[in-house]
């Protein structure tokens, strides 16, 4: 099932997140798949596959440091919250829609938490916001160490506000999402994991995210193998708007297959 979403050196890092004193190659090689796609941007990749494993890679190391918005990535961590706070129950939840058109056609009709994800509906995200209330929104946030944890600026916060993340923080948290070490209900995380499925082989499954602001797109995820899973995080600028929105997915794509994580 497919769905669509999203010199050497040794680049350093310690993120708060819980992933430390990770070394990951500088990997010049895949700005081939920037340059060929004319985009500017990052991708950082945590390959956990174990034996056949150990592609680990960075490209733009600066970049990948740097907090940009996360836009629509944010409903991974925002699922969770919602699940927590008690105003989602489950997947199969019926959220109705209010009537009022907006221009993504699929976001025009009632929706419940799996669709919610897949098609990266706005409106029932802003709904959870209103419900959980920025006073406990920024305590989730502090709780699971996201990023600058403000939900200061325009509203939607996590698109038009403040709220922003590196890649490589981005990685750190989906670590600890697939491990189930998050601060929440096991079974709220393997919930937020299933809603997340794109695409499955015989042996493997993509689960992930896209997201995207206006000016910066991005996506992450994981690739999950019976090895252990390979993790990734992308951002590009989008100058072109809509149009460079496929960038994200193939350039994602390109590098995950040429590490052998993707089949």
């Amino acid at each position: 099932m497919r769905n669509p979403w999203w010199s050497f050196g040794v680049f350093v890092f310690v993120c708060s997140s819980g992933w430390a004193e990770d070394a990951l190659v500088e990997r010049a090689e895949w700005g081939r798949f920037f340059e060929e796609a004319k985009a500017e941007g990052t991708v950082v990749v945590l390959d956990e596959r174990g034996e056949g494993g150990g592609a680990s890679g960075v490209y733009d190391g600066e970049r990948a440091k740097k907090r940009l918005t996360p836009a629509s990535t944010f409903k991974i961590p925002h699922t969770l919250f919602a699940l927590d706070a008690g105003v989602v129950r489950d997947e199969f939840q019926v959220f109705e829609w209010d009537g009022e058109q907006r221009p993504i056609e699929t976001w025009n009709r009632d929706q419940d938490l799996r669709s919610s994800m897949r098609n990266s509906v706005v409106w029932v995200y802003e709904k959870f916001a209103r419900e959980i209330g920025d006073e406990a929104e920024i305590e989730y946030l502090k709780k699971v160490g996201y990023g600058n944890e403000e939900v200061t600026g325009m509203k939607p916060f996590w698109v038009e506000g403040d709220l922003a993340i590196s890649a490589v923080e981005q990685v750190a948290f989906l670590k600890r999402l697939y491990r189930n070490e998050l601060p929440f209900k096991v079974e709220h995380q393997r919930l937020v994991k299933d809603v997340m499925i794109v695409e499955a082989g015989r042996d493997w499954i993509l689960r992930a995210k896209t997201g995207w602001s206006g000016e910066i797109g991005g996506g992450v995820g994981w690739v999950e193998w019976p090895t252990g899973p390979g993790f990734f995080a992308l951002n590009i600028d989008t100058p072109g708007r809509m149009e460079d929105l496929p960038k994200r997915e193939g350039i994602t794509r390109a590098v995950l297959r040429e590490v052998g994580a993707l089949p």
